[in-house]
């Protein structure tokens, strides 16, 4: 959330100061070492180059006072704005705003990106390619989910289960492009029905956001943690935090010392939203009132220092966890694991040590103590709107099985499980089907959190099935079959 935020305010920086030369998309490395470079070579309708002259390249005043009003921009046809677009005289960026219609602009935009020589010469035509474009709500997207739009990506969504989750039976919707992904999650869901399902727990919830700030020494920076670790100090922080949000409640906020700079922490929990909106905000506050009291010479260097930590593998995730902490455990009886998984208790206990326990370790694993588990995670993200690139973390995994009598007891253990329900690709029609497939679409009004809770514990348990099916296609020999039956033309 916050990368599309910097993205935003850089994009429209850019477009706010043109440079001479500067097309609509933005001017190349080359032209921006090199102000005599020419600008990018446009093809117009008809294939021709178009000028590269003053027309393409307009200044700031002959853009505003050389083309025409916007509102006989919008009564001309899509190929006479897509020319201005490719002159530069209207910015790709601003179609939206411009024609007053999301899904003209996309249909515009199309056709001003085929213009560009670069496009063109490679005999494809974004106009006619398989990339579709028509009936999508772009309303929807526009300002909240992506930019410079040029159509949707289409992809297969199929439904593992249902699965038996704490006493209550739900689909699980994946959208991959993997063959047998779905259908080995399905298979393991049938061998922990039988078992009587998933059971899981929630350890803890709390979103993290951790800027760093810098004084002019490291004692400064000692006495602005001591301040933040005393009582009144905290205090200070939480409610200029709490402020922000009706449900925002500050957690901790831990820091560390690296020279004169100072790494803080904070986390809080964020209700139903995955939440980094809501702490960013929160954290500018937070760092607001640490100057009130008495930190005027604290200087902020970034509102993200990386110790949050975001989209990254970090130790401190995996330690301390981030959004979710899930737990989840099923057992299988023997019977079972010999007829529908075709192995047995013990090789499966004795695979998941040598290659989930010993190799990972071996392989200096931080989180990866686990099959595929990054498998279903992202195929579950991508079909209910969350931020695919957060599957870094939310993949943490440590996948342990028990023998217990005759029977398998499976676990694992997730500590940093990013969710929503509210916010996001949550907006957006499909996605939100696939939230109400499972119950959990948008704000748990009488229970704030308690949708995105009962995400993470569906992601949690789809894992588990996911780990259990692979492991034992592992176990019994059967893993390369599979892929040749569903993964292979």
């Amino acid at each position: 959330m916050l990368a599309a935020a910097i993205f935003a305010v850089m994009i429209t920086a850019q477009y706010l100061l043109p440079k001479r030369g500067q097309s609509g998309v933005g001017p190349s490395p080359e032209s921006r070492s090199n102000p005599r470079s020419q600008p990018p070579i446009l093809v117009n309708s008809q294939g021709k180059k178009a000028a590269t002259g003053p027309v393409a390249t307009l200044s700031r005043n002959t853009k505003r006072n050389g083309r025409p009003e916007d509102d006989k921009i919008r009564a001309m046809t899509d190929d006479k704005v897509a020319e201005l677009g490719a002159q530069g005289a209207v910015p790709l960026y601003s179609l939206e705003k411009l024609l007053q219609d999301p899904a003209r602009a996309v249909k515009v935009r199309r056709k001003v990106v085929s213009r560009y020589e670069c496009i063109s010469q490679s005999n494809f035509s974004l106009e006619g390619s398989h990339l579709p474009h028509e009936g999508y709500d772009y309303a929807k997207v526009l300002g909240a989910c992506c930019e410079n739009v040029i159509g949707y990506m289409p992809l297969p969504v199929g439904v593992a289960g249902p699965l038996n989750v704490d006493g209550t039976r739900v689909f699980i919707p994946m959208a991959t492009t993997e063959g047998a992904l779905v259908a080995s999650t399905n298979r393991g869901c049938t061998a922990i029905n039988a078992g009587g399902g998933v059971v899981t727990a929630l350890l803890a919830d709390g979103m993290t956001r951790g800027p760093t700030v810098r004084f002019r020494d490291l004692q400064r920076a000692s006495e602005a943690k001591a301040w933040l670790d005393s009582e009144h100090g905290y205090r200070s922080i939480e409610a200029a935090f709490n402020s922000t949000s009706r449900f925002g409640r500050l957690q901790s906020a831990r820091s560390v010392i690296v020279g004169s700079e100072l790494f803080i922490r904070f986390k809080s929990f964020t209700g139903d939203a995955m939440g980094m909106n809501m702490m960013s905000k929160g954290v500018e506050k937070a760092l607001a009132a640490m100057v009130e009291g008495g930190f005027e010479d604290m200087h902020v260097t970034s509102l993200s220092g990386n110790y949050c930590t975001d989209k990254k593998s970090a130790g401190i995730n995996w330690i301390e966890g981030r959004g979710k902490s899930i737990s989840a455990q099923a057992t299988i009886p023997g019977d079972v694991v010999r007829t529908a998984l075709k192995t047995d208790v013990d090789t499966l206990v004795d695979l998941n040590r040598s290659k989930n326990l010993v190799g990972s370790a071996v392989a200096g694993s931080v989180g990866g103590f686990n099959a595929h588990a990054a498998n279903i995670v992202t195929a579950i993200f991508i079909a209910t709107g969350q931020d695919p690139a957060q599957n870094v973390a939310s993949s943490s995994c440590l996948t342990t099985m028990t023998k217990v009598g005759e029977d398998l007891q499976i676990s694992v253990y997730m500590p940093s499980i990013e969710v929503g329900t509210v916010g996001g690709g949550t907006i957006l029609g499909p996605q939100q089907a696939m939230l109400d497939l499972m119950g959990v679409r948008g704000s748990k009004e009488d229970c704030p959190g308690g949708n995105a809770q009962k995400l993470a514990r569906i992601v949690a348990s789809g894992v588990l099935a996911g780990e259990l099916s692979l492991c034992s296609a592992l176990a019994a020999g059967s893993l390369v079959r599979s892929h040749m039956a569903h993964n292979r033309k």
